[in-house]
């Protein structure tokens, strides 16, 4: 049961813009603050619709981020960024743009690199502003004070995490969302509950927390089917907007747990996006931790309409969580690459070693239970 007693820091964007036609907020805000050269971090696709965000001066744009960055991608933003010398970062896209973007913001003057500041509480701080506009529901990134960036050489995801990284303003418009893929809906919003679930089940689960896990699992369960089924539906986007930001609240006091480091290998070592590696992992971890938090774990089921009793078997809570996912078409068969058993045990040993989220679980990971997890993912195979 988690504790009033347990201590806990919650931080928030101290303003937050939600709704139809939100993104006009960006502008206005800059204006407000004098903002005239802003330098909007994006992918190729959101890089080609800055004008959406109406910011006016010297902007530049970099439009170069790439499905899961890296330290090349993270070191080309800041090449750029340090030309333009901006007064105002922007990430305008996923979390692979939002998290790049809180990089930019805080390494661009050169007082720091990307690795002395890796880890928890090392960033010196930040001379500039700092927006954030989602254009997909998973990570919450717009609302935490956390970024990932992969190195590909060392085959493992850089974790850095500030106050500094909190985004002066956060801003969810659901019509940005409208255009994005049923297959990405899907898993980017297992991602989404996937930050529900692991910081809901934590080790360091506290009440306050729990609130914005617990809504935004109800608000996956509800809304997420309707949003994969119709790409145009406002209030679906709506609802998982919401469930996304709430699970990016729950990573800065909590954080993630199993679940994330059992995915971290399907994207460094697979190349799968990261909303799709935690919607493969998620039944897995979802059905190991059941016997621990069998209360929470059918409290889970609930929220997400898929009930199986007060508490729940491992084998019953797999079938119910594997059968959500299937129903919104993940399906991890057609997912990943073929895998030699010896490549299976290499990530395995590589999950294990991230015990910075392992040690969150609520119930102790062995590194044959990670590789079981694999196998089973794989089909034995």
């Amino acid at each position: 049961m988690a504790s009033f007693l347990r201590p806990v820091r919650m931080m928030f964007p101290p303003i937050f813009e939600s709704g139809s036609g939100a993104v006009s907020k960006v502008g206005e805000w800059a204006e407000a603050e004098g903002k005239r050269k802003p330098l909007v971090v994006a992918d190729a696709f959101n890089g080609s619709r800055v004008d959406l965000l109406g910011l006016s001066g010297d902007v530049t744009v970099f439009d170069g981020v790439t499905g899961e960055p890296d330290r090349a991608c993270l070191d080309a933003a800041l090449a750029l960024a340090r030309e333009a010398k901006p007064d105002l970062v922007v990430g305008f896209g996923g979390g692979s743009a939002m998290d790049l973007a809180k990089l930019v913001a805080v390494l661009h003057d050169g007082t720091q690199s990307l690795d002395e500041v890796v880890g928890p509480n090392k960033v010196a701080g930040r001379n500039c502003a700092l927006i954030q506009v989602p254009t997909t529901a998973g990570t919450g990134s717009e609302g935490g004070p956390r970024s990932l960036v992969t190195d590909i050489e060392k085959h493992v995801k850089l974790a850095v995490e500030s106050r500094h990284m909190l985004a002066d303003l956060a801003v969810v418009d659901p019509e940005l969302t409208i255009t994005v893929p049923s297959a990405v809906t899907a898993a980017t919003g297992i991602d989404a509950l996937a930050h529900c679930v692991e910081s809901f089940t934590n080790k360091k689960a506290h009440p306050a927390v729990d609130l914005y896990a617990r809504e935004g699992i109800r608000l996956i369960g509800r809304y997420l089917p309707r949003a994969v089924d119709d790409g145009t539906d406002i209030e679906a986007r709506m609802g998982m907007l919401m469930a996304s930001f709430y699970g990016g609240l729950c990573l800065g006091p909590v954080n993630t747990a199993g679940g994330h480091a059992v995915s971290y290998p399907l994207g460094t070592r697979c190349g799968l996006p990261h909303g799709l590696a935690n919607a493969l992992v998620f039944p897995h971890v979802l059905a190991f931790n059941a016997p621990t938090c069998p209360e929470k774990t059918a409290e889970i089921l609930d929220l997400l309409g898929r009930p199986a009793g007060a508490a729940p078997t491992a084998e019953d809570t797999f079938r119910q969580a594997e059968d959500f996912c299937r129903d919104i078409g993940i399906e991890p068969a057609s997912a990943l690459p073929p895998l030699t058993d010896a490549e299976l045990r290499t990530m395995a040993e590589e999950a294990f070693a991230i015990k910075r989220l392992l040690d969150n679980n609520p119930r102790e990971i062995a590194q044959d239970d990670i590789l079981a997890m694999y196998r089973r993912m794989t089909g034995g195979r």
